[in-house]
């Protein structure tokens, strides 16, 4: 079928002989899936202007949606278009909200979180204007919860965490960068509780965050393979040898400025192949003197 749009209908409203019109053709075996999942999100808000009956397609579409990323609309979406998108969408698997940061309130994303209780990977990385309440209904209304990102979230204390830990069985990945009020004795909770299915954690730049926190996690998550403890300037040496010692599976470890971990601490899981930020001290010196001197001295590091 070849698909032209008319240039102009006839007076009479008659149609363009052998013309196919985009809205004749199947709506759920063709426009769909077909044509409307190639059509981004951006797009689509425009696409739904043009007429009731686009309109309602749009909708039909967006009510069927598994994965929704409002980055895919643009760097800042407004409230009101959040809202149209989102209206009849009931069967969310994935959902990031960063974009919608400065505005996001409980009152927007609850009823969201209600009528999709399949999610499995929520993101609401810098969305401050949210409380426990969000938390909670996610917490609550989400059991299949995996993936979790609360980065810099400054609202998410150690009562928040709690109940994310006692309420969401299948959680794997949990994003806690710069979630300032949390302490060892959340992390310690979050650890027992969940700790058996834990596979990445990010725990950056948050001072009350110490060893102890990370030697429970330690002992408690055999199946974690990534964790950022970038900027915990309380995790040291101690924290780390537990890491070693119980984590056999790790392969990617953060502890670029954590001036407290030895290189002695690191070295084990450096034998076992984990990706570590920071170089060892003999290969930070070579650079230095590379860059002093202009060319890189033979040094033979067997010896």
């Amino acid at each position: 079928i070849q698909l032209k749009e008319p240039p102009m209908e006839p007076s009479g409203g008659e149609q363009e002989p052998g013309a196919v019109r985009l809205l004749d053709l199947p709506w759920e075996d063709v426009l769909l899936p077909h044509v409307l999942n190639r059509v981004p999100l951006r797009q689509l808000l425009r696409l739904q202007r043009v007429s009731r009956a686009f309109r309602a397609l749009v909708q039909l579409h967006l009510s069927g949606l598994r994965r929704f990323d409002a980055a895919q609309v643009g760097p800042q979406i407004p409230r009101a278009a959040l809202a149209r998108l989102l209206r009849d969408a009931e069967g969310l698997q994935e959902l990031a909200l960063a974009p919608c940061h400065e505005w996001l309130s409980d009152e927007d994303l609850v009823p969201v979180l209600a009528r999709n209780p399949q999610l499995r990977s929520v993101a609401l990385a810098g969305c401050g204007q949210l409380s426990r309440r969000a938390l909670g209904a996610l917490a609550e209304g989400c059991p299949r919860l995996q993936r979790l990102s609360l980065a810099h979230c400054d609202w998410v204390d150690g009562l928040a965490l709690r109940g994310l830990a006692d309420r969401c069985p299948a959680l794997e990945e949990l994003d806690l960068t710069a979630c300032r009020q949390l302490k060892d004795e959340a992390i310690v909770y979050l650890a027992q509780r969940r700790g058996a299915g834990l596979r990445s954690l990010s725990l950056a730049v948050n001072a009350n965050v110490g060893d102890a926190a990370v030697q429970e996690l330690a002992r408690n998550c055999p199946e974690l393979q990534h964790l950022d403890l970038t900027g915990c300037l309380r995790v040291g040496s101690d924290g780390v040898r537990t890491l070693a010692e119980y984590c056999p599976v790790l392969r990617s470890l953060r502890v670029r400025h954590c001036h407290h971990v030895a290189e002695s601490s690191l070295s084990r899981l450096r034998k076992r192949g984990v990706d570590i930020d920071v170089e060892p001290p003999l290969h930070q010196a070579l650079v230095l003197l590379q860059d002093m001197a202009g060319f890189a001295p033979f040094v033979n590091l067997q010896v």
